[in-house]
Formats: C-alpha cells, structure tokens, sequence
C-alpha cells in the first residue's frame, strides 16, 4: 500500500513539475524594437516588435509557426497593445 502511494505522489509531482516548465515560457514575452534583433526564434514562442509598422494601438506578434528544414517560419500579425 506504501508503494502505491508513493508512486501516486511521485507522479503527482512530476505533471506538476511538467506543467511548471512548459508554461513558464509561454508566460514570458520578449519585445524587441525592431525584428532583425529576434535570434532563435523558437517554435511556439511569440515576440513583440515595436517598430511602428502596424496601427495606432497595435504591435507587431512575430510567432514561430513551423518547422522547416531551415529552420523554425515565422508569421507575423498587428495584435491590440495591452498595457500594463
């Protein structure tokens, strides 16, 4: 019965600790004031270019979209600015 328990909670911790990884970054959001300054861009990572090409209230989203044999495609698109 111990042996259960202890298995329960070791998977418990480790899904938590998972959990803990993959939304760290995804919380953490990068801007850059102009996109040649973007160096590794990641596969599902999300950059803020403030380089006024989009509209008032709007900043440009560069995304890590997919994986190609040259590397991660970017796409980009005008998001509403949030403030803080």
């Amino acid at each position: 019965m111990f042996r259960s328990q202890l298995k329960r909670a070791s998977v418990v911790a480790l899904g938590a600790a998972m959990l803990i990884a993959v939304a760290a970054p995804a919380a953490a959001q990068q801007q850059v004031s102009r996109e040649q300054d973007i160096t590794g861009l990641r596969l599902g990572q999300k950059i803020l270019v403030d380089d006024g090409s989009c509209p008032n209230g709007q900043i440009k989203e560069v995304t890590g979209s997919t994986l190609t044999s040259t590397g991660v495609a970017a796409t980009r698109k005008c998001i509403q600015r949030v403030r803080r």
